[in-house]
């Protein structure tokens, strides 16, 4: 029993840390139609900027891990801003130069991180109250995944409430609708895909940061590890459902654990088999729209 516990409670820890990654994939492809394979570089640069600020601050402090939070956040905004003004916005409709360029960007960006932090993983440490675990149905449950649900549950009502209840989330999506009517309105529809973009940056640069805390360190291909299966969590939730890409995501993680577990270590294998379930019955993802 406790193990079964233990799983599910790592399995949703790290469903949590693919929902910051795949949320705003599935936000920027289902609003925008944008096929970012950059995305990856927002996470890595979060999490890299994260450790920096945590190490001078006091990596086992309070205050060094919320700084390190703060900082990827903004990290990843910037980063995912400037990336859809000067490049992405140049493109719309044109899905093979955003193939193109994305995946351009993203190998460009590993170099980089290469270069400034070198190829080898940084091991990282946070609070002494992360580091220890909590004793639940008989399982100790890391106190990190605890974290990482937390902070991907308020992402995710942030991302809703954003949506429906303010100005700019119904300006964006009326403009995904319409956007020639819109912008005849007077509204300029390209800030507020700038402020979709900067969101989902937003999102990742704090998964880089939960998750170089979860697997223990940070690599310049922590992000593009991660975004193949943000990928395969949006295709399964439905491309721009943030509830399928909360419910896919923890989904394909417990999967993965238990398959790892109990199946001789074949989660991945697992996963796939599952995306190909889902692309045969359903191509529209579990919460998308049926074509």
């Amino acid at each position: 029993m406790s193990t079964v516990v233990l799983l599910l409670f790592t399995g949703v820890g790290l469903g949590a840390i693919y929902f910051l990654v795949a949320s705003g994939l599935s936000l920027i492809y289902g609003l925008m139609h944008v096929l970012n394979f950059a995305h990856g570089v927002f996470l890595s640069l979060g999490a890299f900027l994260g450790f920096e600020v945590a190490s001078r601050l006091g990596a086992t402090t309070w205050t060094g891990f919320a700084a390190s939070l703060l900082v990827g956040a903004l990290a990843g905004a910037l980063f995912a801003a400037l990336t859809e003004r000067l490049l992405v916005q140049r493109l719309y409709e044109r899905h093979i130069e955003q193939v193109l360029v994305t995946v351009g960007l993203g190998l460009a960006a590993v170099a980089l991180f290469d270069g400034i932090w070198g190829t080898d993983p940084r091991f990282i440490t946070g609070p002494s109250w992360m580091g220890r675990t909590t004793a639940v149905l008989g399982a100790n449950v890391p106190n990190d995944r605890f974290v990482a649900i937390l902070v991907a549950g308020l992402v995710l009502l942030g991302m809703v409430l954003f949506l429906q209840r303010t100005r700019y989330g119904m300006i964006i999506q009326a403009g995904v609708e319409n956007r020639a009517m819109v912008t005849a309105l007077g509204i300029d529809v390209r800030t507020a895909f700038t402020l979709v973009f900067t969101i989902g940056g937003i999102a990742a640069g704090l998964g880089g940061v939960l998750a170089s805390h979860y697997f223990g360190y940070v690599s310049p291909l922590l992000g593009q590890t991660l975004l193949i299966f943000a990928f395969i969590v949006t295709v399964i939730g439905g491309l721009g459902s943030l509830t399928g890409a909360a419910i896919a995501s923890v989904l394909v993680a417990l999967l993965q654990q238990f398959a790892n577990y109990y199946l001789w270590g074949t989660g991945d294998l697992a996963v796939v088999v599952l995306l190909a379930v889902v692309l045969l019955t359903r191509p529209s993802g579990l919460m998308g729209r049926r074509a």
